[in-house]
């Protein structure tokens, strides 16, 4: 009877496997653009236009100067549904010093669940609606939820895959957000011009 069992759970196991397989291979479009993926700390991160839940189009690069928090989750994650909050919570903390947290929703269930999954969870950032192309664009997103922070100047700061704590997060974006904008540079280098020498 337990050899039996243990036959079952690797039938069931490979099946689901497959049907991931497959759904994961037909999502890709022949011929669709390639874009060169993310690789590590400190490269550019790809530029992207996604839908969001309010039925703009949202750009990545409309945030340059802001340190961003992009999160790539799905409504059947558990593990999102744990930091989420967090997000909330930083978004609200660091949004006066020029954080702009971004949601990428990567499943199927429809922009009105995910809709009603952001606001149970109360999220006051922008959700938007995900491709796969974007998700192979930061080296295919195989784990939910992966996070990337975005300095400044659009560069990656630092790739969190899976689950993190909450303090990782802060301090990434403390990191992202120390990158001065270029008009806090122009700004800082124009006042240390017009001071006299002494």
């Amino acid at each position: 009877m337990k050899r039996n069992a243990i036959v079952i759970a690797v039938v069931v196991a490979t099946v689901a496997l497959m049907l991931f397989a497959g759904v994961r291979m037909s999502r890709k479009k022949a011929g669709a653009v390639t874009i060169k993926p993310v690789g590590k700390t400190g490269s550019l991160a790809p530029d992207f236009q996604l839908k969001s839940l309010d039925g703009k189009q949202v750009r990545l690069s409309d945030f340059r100067g802001k340190a961003v928090l992009l999160n790539f989750w799905a409504t059947w994650c558990a593990p999102c549904k744990i930091e989420m909050p967090w997000f909330v919570d930083l978004q609200k903390q660091y949004a006066s010093q020029g954080l702009q947290v971004i949601g990428v929703a990567m499943d199927d269930s429809g922009q009105d669940t995910i809709a009603k999954f952001a606001k149970e969870l109360g999220v006051n950032y922008p959700v938007l609606i995900g491709k796969e192309s974007v998700g192979d664009a930061y080296g295919g997103v195989e784990f939910l939820p992966t996070t990337f922070i975005i300095d400044r100047q659009g560069k990656v700061v630092n790739r969190v895959f899976g689950l993190a704590g909450r303090s990782e997060f802060e301090d990434s974006i403390k990191k992202a957000l120390g990158a001065a904008s270029p008009a806090a540079r122009a700004s800082a280098a124009s006042t240390s011009a017009k001071e006299p020498a002494q």
